[in-house]
């Protein structure tokens, strides 16, 4: 497991903190019940404070799984 995926976990349990470790790297819109929109504002508040970036409203789509978190920082070069 890499620094950036330790705290991307931290943040998903900072959300979603009933979730196992195994949960949250399965964890997308469809798997989690409590992952609504509310759920998706916090988790990007959280994001942007962890990685100190700002996630655009029109990226937001694009963040509908800890996979796809994962890819998203990646791309914006914060995640090794």
């Amino acid at each position: 497991m890499t620094e950036t995926d330790a705290r991307l976990i931290r943040c998903f349990s900072a959300v979603f903190p009933s979730l196992s470790g195994e949960e949250i790297e399965a964890a997308s819109l469809e798997t989690v019940s409590g992952w609504d929109s509310l759920a998706t504002v916090r988790l990007v508040a959280v994001l942007e404070e962890e990685f100190g970036l700002q996630i655009d409203l029109g990226e937001w789509q694009e963040l509908s799984s800890f996979a796809s978190i994962r890819h998203y920082l990646q791309k914006r070069s914060v995640a090794q």
